[in-house]
């Protein structure tokens, strides 16, 4: 005997249908899985024996042979246990359905009592599924809520295989889940209002907020740094539908998505430490999962210790930040993944902290202070869009009542520039003006004689290399959103000047 059901695969964190077949012939008892599987997948032999035995079905003493197509494309993963299992079981005849299953699926990893246990991307294959005419889909229930949030497709939340063959045989009904109310719950870290001083480094994450830009923050310990990076995500824009989809497919991809969250509403905010790998911020693997670059997708990349990271996980991100994704090359195939986040770096002036500290003696030398920051490669150091100095703060600022403004309000200017930005780059193909290239610049970035002549000046004076001169040109273009100008005038050109002017400070007097 021989059926066919449906189900769904993972590449990256896009979906792709599978079919899975199971025949039954006459022949010495044997069960074969075909169709390019990898161990877990072979695994699946014995949970799919057991699970049947402990449902209370026999398994057929005959040859038996899944195959899982299309045949050229490697499985990974428990996903088709459940489907497996179903085929043999209609294969076998010991489950007869009246309903015709051509527009259902399946898909979900067996315990051995044949309890049904959650897998991960499942919200790229209910899309897929969605897309390819599929009506039903049957998936372990903790995946419920996060599948429902696909319109148009009747999500079955399975516990276990008795219960899904109760419910085909029309014993006992499982009903489907109601798709959920998208509420935009965003939590954040903490609250801009929450700083003490630090009016400098406040108004550098609002430029960046509002523009995409990237920032390296440098001072010494306990001056703020991490305080106002976490804040960070509580400036950005609310996300919209599209961009929570894409990155809860990302971290579902990822195994990050609990079973109480149908949709990640809140930007990302991921701080790695300073000793992970190359492949820990890139994504790797044989089959490569998503690093610590593609969870940020959306969010915002914090790196504190900065020059503490390798030279190869640093050098990882140059490409990524000019792209917005980061390609993984692998026997398996080639994998793309998107990457669009704000990156936060922080650091200190030298190994103990205190090199220009204005009350504090400096024990470094300078030898070790020169190889401290030359940990940080040219190349890199202009990739940072915003340089900010984080000065210490004073007595009377944290003593003092809190007299910052809220995120609440920031935000709303931060918005304002973006949706500014939306609509001016509506028919360019980006978002923000970090993403503008040297054509879009000279059509949008439009300056005063005045402003022309003192960031010209500026150039000669400091010496600035041509991706200098786009990044000034990018921030100003922001600082004249957020003051709602069309051109960009002195006063905008010299903010953006102070924040591409510190690094001098530092790596020019050594």
């Amino acid at each position: 005997m021989y059926r066919k059901l449906h189900s769904a695969g993972i590449f990256g964190i896009d979906a792709y249908m599978v079919e899975v077949e199971a025949d039954i012939s006459v022949g010495f008892p044997q069960f074969d899985i075909v169709g390019l599987p990898d161990a877990a997948v072979k695994e699946s032999r014995d949970r799919v024996r057991s699970a049947l035995k402990n449902s209370g079905f026999n398994f057929p003493a005959s040859k038996i042979t899944v195959n899982l197509a299309p045949a050229d494309v490697k499985k990974a993963g428990s996903m088709y246990d459940l489907p497996s299992l179903l085929t043999i079981l209609l294969a076998s005849g010991q489950l007869k359905t009246e309903e015709s299953l051509d527009n259902s699926a399946f898909i979900g990893e067996l315990a051995l009592d044949g309890t049904v246990r959650p897998i991960n991307g499942m919200l790229s294959m209910a899309i897929e599924a969605k897309a390819n005419k599929i009506k039903k889909f049957y998936l372990p229930e903790a995946n419920s809520y996060e599948a429902s949030v696909v319109e148009g497709l009747e999500i079955y939340p399975v516990k276990n295989v008795r219960q899904l063959a109760d419910h085909l045989t029309n014993k006992i009904a499982i009903e489907p889940v109601k798709p959920p109310k998208v509420k935009d719950s965003q939590v954040f870290l903490g609250d801009f209002s929450e700083v003490r001083g630090q009016s400098v480094a406040k108004k550098a994450l609002e430029i960046a907020a509002a523009g995409g830009h990237n920032v390296l923050m440098i001072g010494p310990p306990g001056s703020g740094k991490s305080m106002l990076a976490k804040r960070l995500p509580s400036i950005l824009p609310s996300m919209t539908f599209e961009e929570s989809i894409e990155t809860t497919k990302i971290h579902s991809v990822a195994g990050l998505i609990s079973a109480d969250t149908h949709l990640i509403t809140t930007r990302p905010f991921r701080s790695p430490h300073h000793t992970v790998s190359a492949a820990g911020l890139s994504g790797g693997g044989i089959i490569p999962k998503p690093g610590e670059i593609s969870l940020a997708h959306n969010g915002v990349l914090f790196l504190d210790e900065f020059p503490e990271f390798s030279r190869q996980a640093m050098e990882t991100l140059r490409a990524p930040i000019e792209d917005g994704k980061v390609t993984i090359s692998r026997a398996s195939g080639r994998l793309t993944y998107p990457c669009e986040f704000s990156l936060v770096a922080a650091m200190n002036p030298c190994p103990c902290g205190y090199f220009g500290h204005p009350k504090k003696n400096c024990i470094c030398s300078q030898n070790a202070v020169k190889n401290y920051l030359g940990k940080i490669s040219g190349p890199m150091l202009d990739r940072l869009d915003i340089h900010v100095e984080v000065a210490p703060v004073e007595y009377d600022d944290l003593s003092g009542k809190p007299t910052g403004e809220k995120s609440a309000e920031i935000r709303k200017r931060v918005e304002a520039a973006r949706l500014i930005q939306t609509e001016r780059y509506k028919t360019d193909g980006i978002k923000s003006n970090a993403r503008l290239t040297s054509g879009l610049m000279q059509k949008y970035c439009v300056l005063t004689p005045e402003a022309d002549m003192m960031l010209k000046n500026a150039f000669e004076r400091m010496g600035m290399s041509a991706r200098s001169y786009d990044r000034i040109l990018k921030i100003a273009r922001t600082v004249a959103d957020l003051d709602k100008s069309e051109k960009i005038a002195v006063g905008h050109i010299a903010e953006a000047i102070q924040f591409r002017s510190f690094d001098r400070k530092y790596w020019n007097e050594l």
